[in-house]
């Protein structure tokens, strides 16, 4: 099925089918709000109808909310050829291409998953953490000191510098320089661009043509390093991910390259970029818990580092939910759900359930300083087979931003604490998490 097909063939619920209850809103309306507004408008209505409720949303209508452990593990645990992560993730085809890992399912899921996991394994990663350290630290010592500033374009910059060194190996600084604009432009697109994805007419017009341009200057760079990558002499000695890729599977295309790529870029760009800006906001807040997390720093506490990184992502997860869709009819918390319906598993509502982090507004490293939480209560990165692949680089990464920044300097809130709002389908600081370092 063609990917736009499946953002307009949304399949009828049987008359004789009971959904669980839930805002009665029209799609026309539940859509925009729920994709703008998830961060105050789910927890609302997560009140007022309970753990599990419905919701009508395009592209695919019909939807069910999650917000019980148990009845996620179902979803995570539940069999591929019935809950189609691929297919809830349609949206970002027109984005990410048909061979994104993200937007695969069942055999095609598992092939394309093997390869890229092979380019996150082995010494490869602790050697990622150094370069992640040293271009953190570069670009921290150009940052205004006494002054207020909006600390996520600053995350955004690092995060980008190591996805293009990291995953796209790309050194020669040419390269480098055609690809940071494009780049910048893309991770920065609306809501408005995925809304439009679901009407293909849409894309000769105004915001939608530009996007396209957009991703065409930026596809063309992309071939011309894949080319100039099958070509080198020295493949087998190098790190990043796409010569891995290479040795992997060289008989990969360079669309299927291509595609591996924008996932690994807008999967692990915005995302890490988003947390460190949340956790920067957050920490700037709390000063004790800010000495502590600078004592780990300065000691290297790795174990203490990462749990401040789990935290900063469960009191603020930047990707609300994640989606199955239902390839065959299902029971699901109880409701023998239809072929086509999606639920959403809430890593928002999880993440601040009381039941299970008490104080859920506190910032408390100590969360997660004994041992991993249970099953279905902390999945920024999803969960089960589709455990997001990048999620080891972007642990190192994050660790590393901190170490960098908190070796360096103290720093202090600058307003008042920042409302989130919706960027790309990542929830971001409103006004870029503005704060104040000086040096230490």
């Amino acid at each position: 099925m063609a990917l736009t097909e499946r953002f307009i063939n949304t399949p009828d619920i049987p008359a004789d089918v009971s959904l669980p209850p839930g805002p009665r809103l029209p799609a026309a309306l539940q859509t925009p709000l729920f994709f703008l507004g998830r961060t105050w408008l789910v927890p609302r209505w997560h009140r007022r109808y309970g753990d599990v409720f419905s919701v009508h949303v395009a592209p695919d209508g019909h939807g069910v909310v999650l917000a019980k452990p148990e009845h996620i593990r179902e979803v995570f645990a539940g069999p591929a050829d019935t809950f189609h992560a691929g297919e809830g993730n349609a949206i970002l085809g027109p984005v990410m291409g048909e061979h994104s890992v993200l937007l695969l399912d069942e055999q095609a899921h598992l092939v394309a998953r093997k390869r890229v996991m092979a380019a996150f394994r082995g010494e490869a990663m602790r050697g990622y953490g150094e370069i992640v350290e040293r271009l953190a630290a570069e670009r921290v010592a150009r940052w205004p000191v006494g002054e207020p500033f909006a600390v996520h374009p600053h995350m955004n910059d690092i995060s980008l510098e190591v996805i293009l060194r990291i995953v796209f190996g790309v050194t020669d600084e040419a390269r480098l320089d055609q690809l940071r604009p494009l780049v910048r432009r893309l991770v920065r697109i609306g809501p408005l661009i995925f809304m439009g994805w679901l009407y293909p007419a849409l894309s000769r017009f105004g915001p939608w043509r530009r996007f396209q341009k957009l991703m065409d200057a930026t596809d063309a760079v992309i071939y011309a390093e894949i080319a100039a990558r099958r070509r080198v002499a020295d493949l087998a000695g190098r790190t990043d991910v796409l010569s891995k890729l290479l040795l992997a599977a060289p008989e990969q295309t360079d669309a299927e390259l291509r595609d591996h790529l924008v996932t690994l870029l807008l999967a692990g760009h915005e995302t890490t970029a988003s947390t460190l800006a949340w956790a920067f906001h957050d920490l700037a807040r709390r000063p004790q818990v800010l000495a502590k997390v600078q004592r780990a720093a300065d000691a290297r506490d790795e174990r203490y580092l990462e749990a401040t990184v789990k935290e900063a992502m469960r009191l603020r997860p930047v990707i609300p939910e994640v989606a199955r869709r239902l390839a065959k009819p299902a029971r699901v918390a109880g409701y023998d759900l239809p072929a086509g319906v999606v639920v959403f598993p809430s890593i928002l509502l999880v993440h601040h359930a009381p039941a299970i982090y008490p104080s859920p507004g506190d910032f408390r490293p100590e969360r997660f300083l004994d041992g991993s939480p249970p099953p279905a209560t902390w999945f920024p990165f999803g969960g089960g087979i589709r455990r997001c692949l990048g999620a080891s680089l972007a642990m190192v990464e994050a660790q590393a931003v901190l170490t960098a920044v908190l070796q360096r300097g103290d720093i202090t809130p600058a307003g008042r604490p920042e409302w989130s709002k919706t960027r790309n389908i990542t929830t971001v600081p409103g006004r870029g998490a503005r704060l104040v370092i000086r040096p230490r």
